[in-house]
């Protein structure tokens, strides 16, 4: 694996475009690491501080994570380095798109990401600048339908991923109008786990969790698990925290992830950020999600979880490494425990795009939930039949997701 990982590492991007925004100090980068297949597609993240080298790994992530989820397409990544909490973001948002109009129109999709909402931002602005949708590019440049395909195919997108979901299975709580969006990338975090359990054995039920991030992801995550009968008994959040080694209820884990504001955990009884990560590390648990920001958790962390069975990345690049893929954390992580790497776990949103632009489909929830566990499900077969061990789970997926690449 590592020298196939070094070969795709080392290949440029094919495409860096660069923007200086003329009314802030806004600037940004969309990498396009390769346009195999005719396109390439990933998402917008705005953070400050960010710059060209995460974009670039992000977008080496994504070519991965299409081996997984389809199209067979180029990763690309958009990244504005701007305060998102800045009142000027809208206007950012607008001039950015209108820069970056011309790739999104013939080989570049794009959605959202860290800070940028798919459905509030993403796909209102990217209209207002003359994008049927933020995949036009993915389409145009690699699916090339007839006319009326395009404006079908691009319905049907518009329309499911934004579908509010009906199907109270799905959704911690029908009143809140939770969409496939919201919810799609953590279910498939959830169903890795799920997965996990029933191709390399044990019993999911009663297990105990812990679920770093309680944005969408990490919470609809933790939703999915309390519902299959796991015991969340530990989140931990930039804002604080909540602990309870007896685990929290199905009811509790809804009420947490319904009451948020924006990615926020809410709870009168939130413990302080210091006192929280101090703590959760040490408690027992056999499963954890990493869903918030990228390179965060350690070797140390890694050793004080010393019952834990099974890491799903919901994060990209979750381990606190300076490498695009795996630095020295991660081997250790991946021989010491089962690491379902971020491609397979997280691919939910990417694998919702393709379900919907690669053919006519059901637009049921059923249908929708079904395609994304049955794709990950189908990923992780293919690891176990080279790599039937607990260990070094993440190194044999990704050795076969590069023999596609490289």
């Amino acid at each position: 694996m590592q020298s196939l990982l070094e070969k795709f590492e080392a290949k440029r991007p094919e495409i860096v475009f660069e923007w200086k925004d003329a009314e802030t100090e806004a600037e940004g980068w969309v990498v396009i690491n390769s346009l195999r297949g005719g396109a390439a597609g990933g998402g917008t993240r705005m953070r400050k501080g960010l710059d060209k080298r995460e974009v670039e790994s992000l977008a080496k992530t994504m070519e991965v994570k299409f081996t997984v989820s389809g199209p067979p397409i180029g990763g690309a990544k958009s990244g504005i380095n701007f305060d998102p909490s800045d009142p000027r973001k809208a206007g950012v948002l607008q001039r950015w798109y209108m820069a970056v109009m011309p790739l999104l129109k013939y080989y570049y999709g794009t959605g959202g990401d860290l800070n940028v909402d798919e459905i509030h931002e993403v796909i209102p602005v990217t209209e207002d600048v003359g994008i049927w949708h933020p995949q036009e590019g993915v389409f145009t440049g690699h699916y090339r339908p007839t006319e009326p395909q395009k404006v079908n195919r691009i319905g049907q997108l518009r329309r499911g991923v934004i579908k509010v979901i009906e199907d109270e299975k799905f959704t911690p709580a029908l009143s809140k109008k939770y969409t496939i969006a919201d919810m799609c990338t953590g279910y498939g975090v959830a169903e890795a786990v799920k997965h996990y359990y029933e191709l390399w054995g044990g019993d999911l039920k009663g297990k105990r969790a812990v679920v770093q991030g309680w944005g969408n992801v990490g919470a609809a995550a933790g939703f999915y698990l309390a519902q299959a009968g796991v015991k969340v008994v530990g989140i931990v959040s930039h804002e604080g925290g909540l602990i309870n080694q007896q685990g929290y209820s199905l009811t509790e884990i809804q009420a947490l992830v319904a009451n948020r504001k924006g990615n926020k955990l809410v709870s009168d009884d939130l413990l302080p950020f210091d006192v929280v990560h101090q703590k959760v590390w040490d408690l027992d648990f056999e499963i954890f999600i990493p869903a918030a920001a990228s390179r965060l958790v350690t070797r140390d962390q890694i050793d004080r979880m010393e019952k834990v069975e099974v890491v799903a990345c919901g994060a990209n690049v979750p381990f606190a490494d300076p490498e695009i893929f795996f630095g020295a954390t991660g081997l250790y992580a991946d021989e010491k425990i089962s690491i379902i790497p971020d491609f397979i776990a997280n691919c939910g949103m990417a694998r919702v795009f393709a379900y919907f632009m690669e053919k006519e489909v059901s637009m049921t929830d059923a249908a929708i939930f079904a395609d994304i566990s049955n794709t990950i499900r189908t990923a992780l077969q293919k690891t176990k039949a080279v790599n039937p061990g607990k260990t070094k789970l993440a190194q044999a997926s990704f050795e076969l997701a590069l023999r596609q690449l490289v």
